[in-house]
């Protein structure tokens, strides 16, 4: 089933071809109710190649549009902009039309999968095994998990690819660390517990600082995991097993699933990366791979130094070590040749922005990566304290994100029992019950706040407005939900058992504007795929969880369990039904789980 926005995009498209033009429909939905439900301002860019005002060329489009079937007449407003009003009937019959939550197609609200799936890789996350996470790993690990869900939720085949860092010099200082402080791992490796790795780290670095006889024994560490060594190797796995136990609970408290792939893994495939590049060099004399000052460059159009020197991308160093870069087109090669990947997406800070530009330039330079195959960094912006400062500890140091999450859930405890005492919430949670309603809410709040800001800008985490029961919060979401569930047990209401084939009848305004956001669940849906931005979700649900209320407001809205006939009291519940079912549907989308009661 087609979304609205793209059944009216066609009719327009072909009611611009019926006058012997092509070009963009550029249907959007309108920013302002009075003029419409959609909007098209395609006469403007059309009108120089019709030899035409923009409002007569579009008198002639809308001579030629065939919408009656879901519109009421287009109207012709301003310059040129030709504006569509969905109706009623037709709105009561695709939402009517949508399957029963028992049927598959209607766990999807009736949204289609993609005509076109595609394997498609998602890096996110991406933690240094050698340290604790913290919270900026926050934006790339649940970024990351809401493109993967949408876009496995629109058919496509997803790699959720955790590159996590588990090699380098770092690792022979850890590995010679914990054989100076605990001996004993050397002989049960498997047996390693460390309660605390940031402190672990700390405690070896600061030894690494100060004492040459120790940093001589971690470089010698080094050359032994690099080359192999078995006891070496089984201390470092067994130190990079532990750091992940760490980030697994923490995923594990997201609901955040994924695939590790370390940078070890492609330590073959390097070898074999710098063997191709240097049959190129042999081959070729344009210049694109090169020795500079003993190391092993790519040299791409385009890239320049400060000065205006061209600035190489170094694949092998002169003491011949590999580095970020080497390891980097080792695992797009592997993505592309091995997993088939038409699609991969690196959830990574604005920051790295010219070191992808230079990777994927230099993917494309070598052959690997072909025209049917899309390269995207998926750029965001920094976590700010409350006073827009970086986000760091009394210490300065990191926040752990660890500890992020037990106050959130800590807070968010507070909010219950403070909703509780205001009536808000309901008062007959047990402790075991509250405690569970609290891990959930704390937890979407921090996803929910993170995933509403634009990925471009930076945001200031705000703990009040994010555990707030008004606005665009995950509280309010979870609780415009759990209160439609109550209606239902208010009423002694399955909805799971309303009669599907039951008319929608779309009179009152409140309905009427309800069922307008409801009908554009589709193309948001749709939006976020398209363009990778979880924000346009979270607007949409606060959009509907608004309509909701003032459908169900006595004063604005309508009456539902006590409405004037049993036609339109059922015709009420299923609107509240596909409320309900969409808010679950678009909160599971982001990584949130609703909660029954609240």
């Amino acid at each position: 089933m087609r979304s609205v926005l793209d059944e009216l995009t066609v009719r327009m498209q072909e009611a611009i071809r019926a006058i012997g033009l092509e070009g963009d429909p550029l249907v959007r939905v309108s920013q302002d109710q009075r003029y419409g439900d959609y909007q098209s301002n395609c006469a403007m860019g059309l009108a120089k190649q019709a030899g035409r005002k923009p409002r007569e060329l579009a008198a002639r489009l809308v001579e030629h549009l065939r919408v009656s079937d879901l519109c009421e007449p287009p109207e012709i407003a301003g310059p040129g902009f030709i504006n569509f009003r969905l109706r009623p009937d037709f709105l009561a019959s695709l939402l009517g039309g949508i399957p029963p939550v028992s049927e598959p197609a209607g766990r999807r609200l009736g949204l289609s999968e993609s005509d076109d799936p595609e394997t498609v890789v998602v890096d996110l996350s991406s933690p240094n095994l050698a340290k604790e996470m913290h919270i900026g790993h926050l934006r790339s690990t649940v970024i990351g998990d809401c493109v993967a869900r949408v876009l496995e939720f629109m058919g496509h085949r997803v790699y959720r690819e955790n590159h996590v860092g588990d090699w380098g010099t770092q690792f022979g200082m850890l590995v010679a660390y914990l054989l100076r402080v605990r001996p004993e791992t050397a002989d049960n490796p498997d047996g390693l517990v460390i309660k605390d790795l940031e402190s672990f780290y700390v405690e070896a670095k600061t030894l690494f600082d100060r004492d040459e006889a120790f940093k001589k024994e971690a470089r010698e560490t080094v050359v032994r995991l690099q080359r192999g060594d078995p006891a070496t190797r089984r201390i470092w796995k067994a130190f990079c097993e532990e750091s992940l136990r760490h980030c697994h609970r923490i995923y594990d408290r997201l609901g955040v699933t994924l695939i590790d792939r370390g940078e070890s893994y492609y330590t073959e495939l390097m070898d074999e990366v710098v063997a191709r590049l240097e049959k190129m060099r042999e081959k070729q004399d344009d210049g694109f791979v090169r020795i500079s000052d003993g190391a092993l460059c790519l040299f791409m159009e385009g890239f320049k130094t400060r000065e205006g020197d061209p600035l190489p991308m170094i694949v092998r160093k002169a003491d011949g070590g590999y580095n970020y870069a080497t390891s980097d087109l080792a695992t797009l090669v592997h993505r592309v040749e091995h997993l088939g990947a038409r699609r991969i997406i690196y959830v990574v800070g604005a920051p790295q922005k010219q070191h992808f530009e230079m990777l994927f330039a230099a993917a494309r330079r070598a052959g690997w990566v072909g025209d049917d195959v899309q390269l995207h960094h998926l750029a965001f912006g920094s976590v700010l304290d409350r006073n827009g400062r970086p986000f760091k500890t009394r210490e300065g140091g990191a926040v752990k994100l660890k500890d992020v999450l037990d106050e959130a859930v800590q807070r968010a405890r507070r909010v219950i029992e403070q909703g509780s005492k205001e009536g808000r919430i309901n008062r007959s949670f047990s402790a075991e019950e509250a405690d569970r309603v609290a891990e959930r809410v704390g937890i979407a709040a921090v996803k929910y706040f993170d995933l509403s800001h634009a990925l471009n800008t930076d945001y200031r985490f705000d703990w009040d407005t994010m555990l707030s029961l008004e606005g665009n919060t995950a509280p309010y979401m979870l609780y415009a939900y759990a209160r439609i569930r109550s209606i239902g047990r208010k009423g002694g209401v399955t909805f799971e058992s309303l009669p599907a084939d039951a008319p929608l009848q779309l009179e009152h305004p409140a309905e009427l504007a309800l069922a307008r956001v409801l009908a554009r669940f589709a193309e948001t849906v749709q939006a976020v795929a398209r363009d990778l931005k979880p924000n346009l979700l979270t607007e949409y649900l606060s959009e509907l969880a608004k309509a909701f209320s003032r459908f169900y407001d006595k004063k604005q809205g309508v009456r539902v369990l006590d409405a004037p006939s049993e036609e339109v009291r059922t015709s009420r519940l299923r609107l509240c039904d596909l409320t309900a079912r969409a808010l679950k549907l678009g909160l599971g989308l982001l990584g949130i789980e609703t909660v029954e009661q609240m």
